[in-house]
């Protein structure tokens, strides 16, 4: 039996203690052994047995780091990434995987380069909502996919002071949630045709983009993501229209929720949506309706089979052309905006 592999992350701001540090935790076969931090009193106050290192060098450095994570801020994922790559470890990096298609491109040629493993942390690809619309469309029930909605929306009126809302490269919603929902167009429909995108700052005293709205391109299907800071009632959050019928889901994954309430996997009824899928299928010229319960999100399930990837027993389950595709899509739609026209992938 193998030995667990030891886990290293750098920083420990949101997305570490509330993500990573607990899906890492409840994985078998993963230990999570050290943390780069300024404050090694706040990463003890919630993980008591952890090492502290000063610095990502000093991380990076250490013989017993089989895999490090990276979920810092988006401009500094290149150059740590590499660092780490450098060093020997395999790699997880946050989404959005980089700022810029050729720091991706490059990257990616330098874990292949090295040999290591490196996969991005598309998390919702194991939210219970998507799980289950998979299950739906891969069963034929809606026929062809003519029509998908993916909204991402809040109400967050007061700007704050975090990088994510700063005049800074890689901030903004179009990055943060953009990326959610580009990962899981193309692992549904793959690359579109093209993509026109509208971006605005709507809040007052906003720096960086909070509301977008895009549309892609697959033949005549209509994909449309968007996402909002200001929505005070937020509707679906996927609304699909198929040949032989629709659906719609509301709420959002619950795991992200139970994760800032300080819950961590694997607790009872880990991943539950208590929203159900809502299906209306025609046949005959007649419309059946019925609720279709969601399969469990699995945000710990990423992390597994990392572990499995990174032992040879199984495929890496985002890899870095995966994430390149996304990163695409995110500077080509900032250039459609930019242009005020809709643009060709190819």
């Amino acid at each position: 039996m193998n030995a667990p592999l030891s886990v290293g992350i750098v920083g420990y701001g949101f997305a570490t203690s509330t993500f990573h540090a607990p899906s890492i935790a409840a994985v078998p076969g993963l230990c999570l052994t050290a943390i780069s931090s300024s404050d090694a009193a706040k990463v003890h106050k919630d993980w008591p047995a952890l090492s502290v290192e000063a610095s990502p060098e000093a991380l990076f450095a250490r013989s017993d780091i089989d895999l490090v994570v990276i979920p810092t801020p988006n401009a500094t994922h290149a150059p740590l990434a590499a660092a780490a790559l450098r060093a020997g470890k395999h790699v997880v990096v946050d989404k959005p995987f980089t700022v810029t298609l050729a720091e991706a491109q490059a990257l990616d040629a330098l874990a292949r380069q090295t040999g290591r493993v490196l996969s991005v942390y598309h998390n919702r690809r194991w939210d219970a909502d998507f799980l289950t619309l998979r299950k739906v469309f891969a069963s034929g029930e809606l026929g062809e996919i003519m029509h998908f909605e993916s909204h991402f929306d809040r109400y967050r009126p007061e700007v704050r002071n975090r990088w994510r809302e700063q005049a800074i490269a890689g901030s903004g919603l179009w990055y943060d949630l953009g990326s959610h929902l580009l990962d899981q167009t193309l692992q549904l429909f793959g690359m579109p045709e093209a993509i026109g995108l509208d971006i605005a700052i709507q809040r007052e005293g906003g720096q960086a983009d909070d509301w977008f709205h895009a549309t892609l391109r697959y033949g005549p299907r209509r994909v449309i993501l968007h996402g909002s800071a200001l929505v005070g009632r937020v509707g679906p959050r996927f609304i699909v229209h198929g040949q032989k019928g629709s659906l719609i889901k509301y709420g959002l994954d619950t795991q992200e929720d139970a994760l800032k309430a300080g819950k961590r996997p694997p607790a009872p009824d880990w991943g539950h949506d208590p929203e159900p899928v809502q299906l209306t299928c025609w046949a005959g010229g007649v419309a059946t309706q019925r609720d279709v319960a969601c399969e469990a999100g699995n945000y710990p399930g990423y992390y597994a089979a990392v572990r499995d990837a990174v032992l040879g027993a199984g495929d890496n389950p985002v890899p870095a052309t995966d994430a390149i595709r996304v990163i695409q899509l995110i500077e080509l739609g900032l250039r459609s905006a930019a242009e005020q026209r809709v643009l060709a992938t190819a």
